[in-house]
């Protein structure tokens, strides 16, 4: 494995393999606005949200790398601290990328990159009108992490308003994951989209006590076919099930044949009975797939 020590980095290479690696990053299209009512546009991938209760944003803006110069969203905010994170979805990817150049403070981003301006209800700056979801913020602190080139500076954002695009709500009236086609930056010029396709659930652990990687019995966790992944969806379990429901279920019949099949051969049957759970996982059939696993510990 590669190592590398931060501070033998130049800030330009550490930037690049921290980018890479610390990703996909949601972008925080910031509008913000100067005394003097100067719109100002532009995209941070430094961002994410950082509390619920109270509802807290906060997105990191760097100092220029090549001349230590401060940017216009970082200097309307420490005047005007109000902003609106407007949400970035596909369809306007490219109009945002064009934001991001670094033009003059009197320039108005949202005209260059031929975006909406819509009133905002509570604060100055307006809001992108094309954007999926769009948050109104009152900038709570502003806090420097240094003062040389590439230095962020967090703002920390409370969330006041927030307006939703109708059409990607689900009946329910919840923001439908697939519709809301969510982008996100990666290390150099690479964006990631968000489609149905990438898309999986993880469960989350119950409220009880699960039993853990560490609590799977020595012939499951060292299993030579099962993975890593299998391995955390077995684990995510409060109760084993009981000696009849699997004296039932090898009863059934593609279960039975395989175990017949193996009679007298341990080292067959287990490879088989892995493989079978393993395939009930994938069907996400966590239940049968241990009671296959536990009918392998038989005798």
């Amino acid at each position: 494995m590669k190592t590398l020590i931060a501070g033998q980095l130049s800030p330009n290479e550490l930037y690049s393999y921290l980018t890479y690696a610390v990703a996909p990053r949601p972008i925080c299209f910031a509008s913000t606005i100067n005394l003097k009512g100067e719109v100002n546009l532009s995209p941070f991938s430094f961002f994410n949200m950082m509390s619920s209760n109270p509802p807290v944003c906060v997105f990191s803006v760097a100092r220029w790398g090549h001349d230590n110069t401060t940017k216009d969203t970082l200097n309307n905010v420490l005047k005007v601290p109000e902003c609106v994170i407007n949400v970035v979805n596909y369809e306007m990817v490219q109009q945002m990328s064009l934001a991001s150049a670094p033009y003059d403070a009197a320039v108005n981003e949202f005209l260059k990159a031929g975006f909406t301006e819509q009133q905002s209800e509570l604060v100055k700056p307006p809001r992108v009108a094309e954007a999926p979801v769009q948050i109104e913020c009152l900038v709570q602190k502003v806090i420097p992490l240094g003062d040389q080139g590439g230095a962020g500076s967090l703002i920390i954002c409370d969330v006041k308003l927030v307006h939703i695009r109708e059409e990607i709500l689900d009946e329910n009236g919840k923001i439908d994951q697939q519709k809301i086609d969510l982008v996100a930056r990666l290390g150099g010029d690479w964006y990631c989209r968000v489609t149905p396709e990438s898309l999986f659930i993880v469960p989350r652990p119950g409220k009880g006590t699960v039993i853990g990687i560490d609590g799977l019995p020595a012939a499951i966790k060292n299993s030579a076919v099962l993975t890593g992944n299998d391995l955390g969806k077995l684990g995510n379990i409060t109760d084993l099930p009981d000696e009849n429901s699997v004296a039932e279920f090898a009863q059934k019949s593609a279960i039975k044949n395989l175990l017949d099949a193996t009679i007298g051969d341990n080292f067959t049957r287990e490879r088989e009975l892995h493989r079978e759970a393993k395939k009930r996982l994938d069907e996400g059939k966590t239940e049968d797939a241990w009671k296959i696993l536990l009918l392998s510990l038989q005798e």
